[in-house]
């Protein structure tokens, strides 16, 4: 990116870039509070001191006061990300809390209904212990055993209950989604499963207006279009359009939508709010007049952030939000603002009201179309010309799908490990076809108070929402749909993004500079890719996997694995996806066997699985068992087991009852007995 684009397109850009260096730099090496503020009150008095310099002196020392402030921003970045780490909070109650406390929680949202459960996010506003009541902070996630007790629960319930809270835990398998950071992040750190034995229901809700008034009003628009849009596939699809409501979408569906590249035609974002903005001032246009514009601008912000509280204040809904709202205003205003400068200040705007959506996937994806569609679609869309205006049309519309694909590809190869190949055509059909649908959503909500004419509209949308679904799942079907199993570092991320920059330099600036640039970065990029395909090469690793109530086990050598576990985990696509695949694509495993024996060899150490019961003997020489792995729920002592084999490593994988687990830990510390228990740690790699 030039000099010239950075400072004259994107001067707010300069303000952004320390500062979000600030936050990352504040999660990743955390600095303590008062040094920073004792560097925030240095940098403050050598501002001042060079604001009373005469102007020759402060004419020499520009750069150096550029620098000072740019390192404020940095600083005030950092201290931000500091103060919105719950663990920093005197009340937080990891500081506090101790089992067998009773806790005072009232949970934030409507329940969602899981398989097997109801699920919660809660605040906890009060721990009592010996008769006192001491005031905490925290959020933690509830997961109700599905009863009647539990279904007579909503938003503002207050509970009471001794139940021990848990650590929020991820999988911790190699290349998983990280949940525990996830939900730091969130200001989420404990979970508990309560019975209906577990919790006492408090008479009083605590409820606020704004959170009530929302959680109705979504339910009520669930409840019309599930009345209206026959087909749970269609409602389902219908309501996470409209507002962002997931809980009813056929989970293979949002795959293929996915593997086809319009997943984000499902998601909140600026096409949406794009479509709502057109709307609303199709709607306002008797407030044209100039007496009248100030109005005018208050029912279209209104309408705007109403419509982005419904759709769960997401960040892309936000950033949208925020960037429709400035450029109403500057409608009334009058004045034209620059998109990048809109951009990078609803990027900075919502970076201050929560430094963590920085790590959003969908703020990252939201920020990276938009600006790659102001940087790219005007010199794709020159490139051709098209008297016809349908064929003009078309072109439009190819030209901002290739122009947001440019910098969103790096990013969304890093997080979802693969490429749409045909998103072109998918986008051409769904993109077009989900606005008239959105369009037709709210007429219909609009006229639920007409019967008739709802239900045939209704009808209208569950056909052209069927439509759409066979479309994409047809485009799925083929089989170069999508390029799989892509694999890239934060590095190789960043030096593709410094090739994406010299080439926009070399292309629009016509500098030389930016082509010496790209071929540097590809070069670079090339060769850490290189290396690290020679090294998967090398590999040789045993992993236990960390699968709830499922044995998994992979042996790695080279770039072939050998699995040993349920073959329900490689049935069924769900279950693989998210415990097994990650792995395997940041192992670059380019393909598997199964092995079924549960005593084997690898390298020098000799291995064991344990997931039946079996008769144990004492033996005068006892076998030495590098790796002992229990699995399972068999009935076995581990007396017995020290008595018949010399045991250097023991594992408790996923599939052992948390009860049997905990038995078997206090016998090995008993017996002195290395282990490690996968539920609790993580996965366990041991390589040979």
């Amino acid at each position: 990116m030039s000099a010239t684009l950075y400072s004259r397109r994107m001067p707010m850009l300069r303000l952004l870039l320390p500062f979000m260096l600030g936050i990352g730099c504040q999660w990743y090496w955390p600095l303590a509070f008062s040094f920073l503020c004792g560097l925030v009150g240095a940098l403050l008095l050598l501002l001042i001191i060079t604001s009373r310099l005469s102007i020759v002196h402060r004419f020499s020392y520009q750069e150096a006061v550029g620098f000072l402030f740019h390192v404020l921003l940095f600083i005030v970045g950092a201290i931000m990300t500091w103060q919105q780490d719950v663990r920093n909070h005197k009340a937080w109650i990891g500081h506090q809390y101790q089992p067998g406390q009773v806790l005072q929680l009232t949970l934030q949202e409507p329940l969602v209904e899981k398989p097997n459960s109801y699920k919660a996010l809660a605040m906890v506003k009060r721990m009592y212990s010996n008769g006192q009541q001491t005031p905490v902070a925290g959020q933690v996630l509830l997961y109700f055993k599905k009863d009647s007790v539990s279904r007579t629960l909503s938003y503002g319930s207050q509970l009471l209950t001794a139940q021990a809270l848990q650590p929020v835990r991820g999988t911790g398998n190699p290349g998983a989604f990280d949940f525990q950071e996830y939900c730091l992040r969130q200001g989420t750190t404990h979970q508990a499963y309560l019975t209906a034995n577990d919790y006492q229901v408090l008479a009083l809700k605590e409820e606020a207006t704004i959170n009530k008034a929302l959680f109705a009003s979504r339910e009520a628009i669930v409840s019309t279009l599930q009345a209206y849009i026959p087909g749970a596939k269609e409602a389902g699809l219908a309501e996470a359009l409209l507002i962002g409501y997931k809980d009813d979408l056929d989970k293979n569906l949002v795959q293929s939508y996915a593997n086809t590249g319009v997943v984000h035609v499902i998601a909140i974002s600026g096409l949406h709010l794009g479509i709502i903005y057109w709307i609303l001032l199709a709607l306002t246009r008797p407030l044209k007049r100039r007496s009248l514009l100030w109005l005018r601008f208050l029912v279209i912000i209104t309408g705007l952030w109403v419509f982005s509280l419904l759709a769960g204040a997401q960040p892309s809904v936000l950033r949208s939000a925020v960037m429709f709202t400035c450029l109403a205003f500057s409608t009334v205003i009058d004045r034209k603002g620059s998109m990048y400068n809109t951009l990078a200040l609803s990027a900075f705007v919502l970076l201050c009201i929560n430094p963590y959506w920085l790590w959003d996937v969908g703020f990252q994806l939201s920020y990276l179309a938009v600006l790659s569609i102001l940087l790219f679609f005007k010199p794709i869309y020159n490139g051709c010309y098209f008297p016809n205006k349908i064929l003009d049309n078309i072109w439009k519309l190819v030209a901002v799908s290739l122009a947001a694909q440019l910098l969103t590809l790096p990013i969304s190869v890093y997080h979802f490990h693969q490429f749409p190949v045909l998103f072109l055509l998918s986008n051409l059909v769904a993109v077009p076809l989900s606005s008239l649908i959105l369009i037709g959503e709210i007429i219909l909500c609009a006229l639920a108070f007409v019967p008739g004419a709802a239900m045939k509209l209704g009808l209208l949308l569950h056909y052209l929402i069927q439509w759409m679904n066979t479309y994409v799942e047809r485009l799925d079907a083929v089989s170069f749909t999508v390029w799989k199993g892509l694999s890239i570092t934060p590095l190789q991320t960043t030096l593709l993004y410094v090739f994406m920059a010299g080439i926009t330099v070399w292309l629009l600036n016509k500098r030389s500079q930016g082509i010496r640039i790209a071929l540097g970065s590809v070069l670079l990029f090339i060769t850490i890719r290189t290396i690290s395909f020679v090294q998967a090469g090398k590999q040789q690793q045993l992993i236990v996997y960390n699968v709830p109530k499922h044995q998994a086990i992979d042996i790695i050598q080279g770039r072939s694995v050998s699995f040993i576990g349920d073959s329900t985990l490689l049935q069924n696509t769900s279950l693989f996806h998210f415990h097994l695949q990650p792995s395997r694509i940041h192992h670059r495993i380019a393909q598997d066997n199964r092995i079924t024996s549960k005593a084997f060899t690898i390298g020098n150490k000799q291995c064991l699985i344990i997931d039946t019961t079996v008769a144990l003997q004492p033996q005068p020489v006892k076998p030495v068992i590098d790796l002992l792995v229990l699995s399972k729920n068999p009935k076995l002592y581990l007396e017995q087991l020290t008595q018949t084999f010399t045991v250097k490593q023991l594992i408790i994988d996923g599939s052992v009852p948390p009860w049997k687990a905990d038995l078997w830990k206090r016998s090995a510390v008993a017996l002195r007995l290395p282990f490690y228990d996968v539920q609790e740690k993580g996965a366990f790699v041991m390589p040979f």
